[in-house]
Protein backbone atom coordinates (compact mmCIF):
# COMPACT_ATOMS: atom_id res chain seq x y z
CA UNK A 1 0.00 0.00 0.00
CA UNK A 2 1.13 3.13 -0.72
CA UNK A 3 0.50 6.77 0.63
CA UNK A 4 1.16 9.93 -0.42
CA UNK A 5 0.40 13.07 2.32
CA UNK A 6 0.06 16.30 1.30
CA UNK A 7 -0.88 19.30 4.24
CA UNK A 8 -3.95 21.19 4.59
CA UNK A 9 -1.69 23.71 6.56
CA UNK A 10 1.78 24.85 6.19
CA UNK A 11 3.76 23.25 9.45
CA UNK A 12 4.20 26.77 11.02
CA UNK A 13 0.62 27.37 11.34
CA UNK A 14 0.95 25.37 14.45
CA UNK A 15 -2.77 23.25 13.46
CA UNK A 16 -2.26 19.74 15.61
CA UNK A 17 -4.39 18.23 17.78
CA UNK A 18 -3.92 20.39 20.70
CA UNK A 19 -6.69 19.38 23.01
CA UNK A 20 -5.44 20.03 26.86
CA UNK A 21 -5.69 16.80 29.10
CA UNK A 22 -5.45 16.13 32.95
CA UNK A 23 -2.66 13.84 32.13
CA UNK A 24 -1.49 15.21 28.78
CA UNK A 25 0.60 12.20 27.22
CA UNK A 26 -1.12 10.52 24.22
CA UNK A 27 -1.09 6.29 24.56
CA UNK A 28 -0.97 4.97 20.77
CA UNK A 29 -2.47 2.14 19.23
CA UNK A 30 -0.97 0.90 15.93
CA UNK A 31 -3.96 0.39 13.25
CA UNK A 32 -4.45 -1.50 10.44
CA UNK A 33 -4.39 0.87 7.16
CA UNK A 34 -6.88 -1.34 6.09
CA UNK A 35 -9.21 -0.53 8.77
CA UNK A 36 -8.49 2.92 8.22
CA UNK A 37 -8.33 3.54 4.67
CA UNK A 38 -10.98 2.52 2.22
CA UNK A 39 -8.99 1.32 -0.77
CA UNK A 40 -12.11 0.35 -2.83
CA UNK A 41 -12.41 1.37 -6.01
CA UNK A 42 -8.15 1.32 -6.17
CA UNK A 43 -7.05 1.94 -9.63
CA UNK A 44 -3.20 0.94 -8.34
CA UNK A 45 -2.09 3.97 -7.87
CA UNK A 46 -0.93 5.43 -4.52
CA UNK A 47 -3.50 7.34 -2.50
CA UNK A 48 -2.97 11.17 -1.49
CA UNK A 49 -4.13 11.60 2.27
CA UNK A 50 -4.58 15.21 3.01
CA UNK A 51 -3.10 15.79 6.70
CA UNK A 52 -3.97 18.25 8.84
CA UNK A 53 -0.23 19.39 10.01
CA UNK A 54 1.96 17.26 12.85
CA UNK A 55 1.62 16.76 16.87
CA UNK A 56 4.80 16.16 19.00
CA UNK A 57 4.32 12.39 18.99
CA UNK A 58 7.03 10.71 17.17
CA UNK A 59 6.23 7.64 15.43
CA UNK A 60 6.51 5.32 18.11
CA UNK A 61 7.36 2.42 15.12
CA UNK A 62 10.41 4.42 13.29
CA UNK A 63 11.10 6.61 15.96
CA UNK A 64 11.89 9.30 13.77
CA UNK A 65 9.27 11.01 12.36
CA UNK A 66 6.56 13.42 13.95
CA UNK A 67 3.42 11.85 13.20
CA UNK A 68 0.36 13.72 10.89
CA UNK A 69 -2.71 14.20 11.82
CA UNK A 70 -5.39 13.09 9.12
CA UNK A 71 -9.38 13.50 9.22
CA UNK A 72 -12.36 11.67 7.97
CA UNK A 73 -12.20 12.46 4.27
CA UNK A 74 -13.16 10.69 0.86
CA UNK A 75 -10.94 7.34 1.37
CA UNK A 76 -10.35 8.13 5.24
CA UNK A 77 -13.00 5.93 7.51
CA UNK A 78 -11.53 7.76 10.99
CA UNK A 79 -9.45 10.00 11.84
CA UNK A 80 -5.96 9.01 13.02
CA UNK A 81 -2.39 9.98 13.34
CA UNK A 82 -0.12 8.70 10.29
CA UNK A 83 3.80 8.50 9.87
CA UNK A 84 4.69 9.04 6.40
CA UNK A 85 7.93 7.54 6.44
CA UNK A 86 6.99 3.82 7.31
CA UNK A 87 3.08 4.56 6.48
CA UNK A 88 2.01 3.20 9.61
CA UNK A 89 -1.70 4.25 10.71
CA UNK A 90 -2.22 5.01 14.72
CA UNK A 91 -4.98 5.92 17.59
CA UNK A 92 -4.63 8.22 20.26
CA UNK A 93 -6.33 8.39 23.59
CA UNK A 94 -5.29 9.54 26.76
CA UNK A 95 -3.93 7.91 29.55
CA UNK A 96 -7.32 7.96 31.04
CA UNK A 97 -9.11 6.08 27.74
CA UNK A 98 -10.74 9.17 26.71
CA UNK A 99 -10.25 9.59 22.42
CA UNK A 100 -7.37 12.13 21.78
CA UNK A 101 -8.93 12.66 18.09
CA UNK A 102 -12.63 13.20 18.52
CA UNK A 103 -14.28 16.33 17.60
Amino acid sequence: MSFHATSAHPPESGVACRRSHVDGNLVLSELNPHAVIDRSGDTGMSLTLLTFGSVREVCPKCQQTHLKLVLRQNSVRMAHLFCPDCESCFDAHYRDGAPALTI
